[in-house]
């Protein structure tokens, strides 16, 4: 399928960069890593490409190059800062590009999760987003203490209880969506009245309990936070296989798929469509980004020399659930047009190193994705739904007020 409007384009943000010695690249920030200044000039930096949004990682334990538990590397960044917090620390000091924190569903009330990205969706003026992620692992269930999750053994990932464990987790994660979205909602867009003259800030009558009764929590509400800016920030998902397509088709507005070609992108964007049918998706059809990692420099000789230097230094050849681009920012850009024939709708770039990676996007590959009229010259929306071509909903609070009784 051919797409005439142009492609939208992230970046994902983690650390130094995707490659784990990312941090001791010439370059580099290490030192850096733990302060707001850094975040701040990578997002920045991606906000001067015009890029539509950034996610930001964000996990319960530490990284570790092991599915579940803590690693003996000494060599690798350890340690992260909070997303929703650096989103929100970020927010005041960009005007357009659209912030995307990771929040794991797992262990987290939603909540808590409704009134963190609401609050983000205020501080940023309407480009507030969310990173569904959902914690199988054993090791990060023992920091909360409160249940737990037994060790899933990737290599038995067919095994029926290890689907069944897999299904809960994902079932969770799309209650908890399914709550955040209430609770957004639950305060209609006129509830806050700020009436001087007789005393009433709010009308309580267009406050309302969402009443939420699940497998996994009860939430009466409504939120303490009024409906944010786009009524409903962006929910956006990572997916590999068909609980997490299900989940992004049950509760996401983009869903991140890692195809390692186009004929993958392909079946990607197939099983996108299927996964929406098999949830009775009636909503607008969900924005599909794929994920590529990308080392990008002014010729391929040199990207695949400081590629292979890091993989020297990290003692192995990088690999990743996503594709691995190693090269131009024109065969990049030649690489993108090609993919999205296939229906993609845009492409979410892990920078292997930061900031030089971050940089080369903006300052190459973006000139050249315009060159071939495939990406935006300026931003043209003010919010990131606007950004991404999704309209604002409304509560559904106030529609259910609005139909008459029959």
């Amino acid at each position: 399928m051919t797409r005439s409007t142009p492609l939208h384009l992230a970046v994902a943000l983690d650390g130094a960069g995707w490659h784990p010695a990312a941090w001791r690249s010439p370059g580099a920030r290490p030192g850096d890593l733990f302060t707001a200044d850094y975040w701040r000039d990578l997002v920045t930096t991606a906000e001067r490409g015009s890029l539509d949004f950034v996610t930001i990682e964000d996990s319960l334990g530490p990284r570790s190059s092991r599915r579940d538990g803590v690693d003996d590397r000494t060599d690798h960044v350890r340690g992260r800062l909070d997303a929703a917090l650096l989103a929100a620390r970020v927010a005041p000091l960009t005007s357009h590009i659209g912030l995307v924190p990771t929040v794991t569903t797992t262990h987290t009330e939603p909540f808590h999760v409704s009134t963190a990205l609401a609050t983000l969706d205020f501080a940023s003026k309407g480009r507030a987003g969310w990173q569904v992620k959902v914690s199988a692992s054993a090791t990060e269930a023992a920091h909360f203490g409160r249940r737990r999750i037994p060790p899933i053994d990737h290599e038995r990932r067919h095994d029926p209880e290890t689907v069944r464990a897999i299904t809960q987790l994902f079932g969770e994660a799309a209650d908890t969506v399914e709550v955040v979205r209430r609770l957004w909602d639950s305060w209609e867009d006129d509830a806050v009245i700020r009436d001087v003259t007789t005393g009433r800030f709010v009308d309580r009558d267009k406050l309302h309990y969402v009443d939420f009764a699940g497998d996994w929590f009860s939430v009466r509400g409504p939120s303490i936070t009024p409906r944010p800016p786009q009524g409903q920030p962006v929910v956006t998902a990572l997916a590999h296989a068909e609980a997490a397509y299900l989940l992004a088709a049950r509760a996401a507005d983009v869903v991140f798929v890692t195809p390692h070609d186009i004929e993958e992108a392909d079946a990607a964007v197939s099983a996108v469509r299927d996964a929406e049918r098999a949830a009775g998706r009636d909503g607008e059809p969900l924005r599909v980004f794929v994920d590529l990692v990308v080392f990008v420099d002014t010729d391929d000789e040199t990207a695949g020399r400081r590629k292979a230097l890091l993989d020297e230094l990290d003692g192995a050849e990088y690999a990743s659930d996503a594709a691995v681009f190693v090269g131009t920012a024109d065969r990049l850009a030649d690489l993108l047009t090609t993919w999205r024939r296939v229906g993609v709708d845009g492409f979410r770039l892990r920078p292997g190193v930061l900031p030089h990676d971050l940089t080369a996007l903006t300052e190459r590959l973006v000139p050249a994705l315009q060159a071939r009229d495939a990406f935006r010259r300026h931003y043209e929306q003010s919010t990131l739904r606007g950004l991404l071509g999704l309209t604002r909903p409304a509560s559904r609070y106030t529609a259910a007020a609005a139909t008459p009784a029959t």
